[in-house]
């Protein structure tokens, strides 16, 4: 093999086989999505990228390539300078860029003349974009999803990430999509992840998953704030078998405060979140919520939008068809950790017969 190998698998084992990922389109390329562990070394930054393509369309391809080249040679030079200053001779890595062209190939060139075995993936991102698509949209083959599911509070996080500490298949999707599923979900530090770069992440880990066993999620809706469950996983979610949790309205009101201290901490935030609930309900409802919130009086502003928004809006779902996939219900006594570990190895112990058996109660 030559120095420079065309890659098109692109699978975990492949992809395991390099050092590193380099993805050496601009910076906004890379926040957008991005190969699931590569790391950014562009040879055009984007206010690069730009001024060479103002030339290349206003004076001239060769005055462009020209300043191109002055700029990709510097940027490379500075890679080799920091971030790849340690690797060894035997450095193997993986180059890709928008679809294989100039901008991998000037790096791969670089590397590969030092002596590094280079891989540059053919088609670069688009590759693995299509792969994406492929395997989270197009794709009919069911995946063994379990949703837990359960009103508002009920800590069902908390039980995904005690059902992943016990070697379970998880994904938590208010997780990837960094928001909390709700008027109120909204993280105000961290924004969401644009939604290639979701999708991205999912696929990551729904390919690496043993479609033998169960992958258990939290019952959404197909949006988790502004993004989308791709379809694929979202067919499998409508028909998948539930495990309903239960708790307390205590432990739930103290589990949402201890959950969403970022919102708590704002007035602003509260009523902004509040607001978004007007459609919903009536006027004098809005108000006495916007009283309790203006009051500081947390507890009671959380007790009662479960009771009056977030319950009542819970059973509306169950009665459109949700009730029908409960394969069991687990009534918790409350949501300390030894509750959320027991309930974790409750859930492991059910398992979904042929046509999803009626539901049966666990306390």
């Amino acid at each position: 093999m030559s120095s420079m190998d065309p890659i098109e698998d692109l699978s975990p084992a492949a992809l395991d086989a390099f050092d590193d990922i380099i993805d050496v389109r601009s910076p906004s390329e890379f926040a957008d999505d991005h190969v699931p562990g590569a790391i950014n070394l562009p040879v055009l930054d984007d206010a690069q990228r730009a001024e060479v393509g103002t030339i290349y369309v206003q004076q001239s391809a060769f005055l462009a390539r020209r300043i191109g080249a002055a700029y990709v040679s510097r940027n490379i030079s500075r890679a080799l300078e920091t971030t790849l200053s340690d690797r060894p001779p035997g450095y193997r890595p993986l180059v890709y860029c928008w679809r294989g062209g100039m901008r991998s190939r000037a790096m791969a060139l670089v590397l590969s003349s030092i002596g590094w075995r280079v891989g540059v993936v053919r088609d670069g991102y688009k590759c693995w974009r299509r792969e994406v698509t492929t395997g989270l949209h197009a794709d009919e083959a069911s995946l063994p999803v379990i949703l837990i599911d359960g009103q508002t509070g009920t800590a069902k996080t908390r039980i995904l990430d005690a059902l992943a500490g016990l070697g379970a298949q998880v994904i938590d999707l208010e997780g990837r999509a960094v928001h909390r599923g709700s008027a109120f979900g909204a993280f105000a530090d961290r924004p969401q992840p644009p939604q290639k770069r979701f999708e991205s992440g999912l696929w990551d880990a729904v390919r690496r998953f043993d479609l033998s066993r169960p992958i258990y999620l939290e019952a959404e809706s197909n949006r988790v704030g502004r993004l989308r469950v791709p379809a694929r996983l979202w067919r499998a979610m409508k028909s998948a078998p539930r495990i309903v949790v239960s708790a307390p309205l205590e432990a739930r009101a103290g589990h949402i405060l201890a959950t969403y201290p970022d919102v708590t901490a704002s007035r602003a935030a509260i009523l902004a979140a509040i607001d978004q609930l007007q459609p919903m309900h009536a006027r004098n409802v809005i108000e006495d919520w916007r009283a309790l919130a203006a009051a500081g009086e947390d507890a009671a502003l959380v007790r009662d939008l479960i009771s009056r928004h977030y319950d009542p809006l819970y059973s509306r779902s169950r009665l459109r068809g949700a009730a029908g996939s409960v394969i069991a219900e687990l009534s918790l006594p409350g949501l300390s950790d030894t509750d959320i570990k027991i309930a974790a190895e409750r859930v492991l112990s059910i398992r979904p017969k042929a046509g999803h058996s009626p539901a049966r109660m666990i306390r």
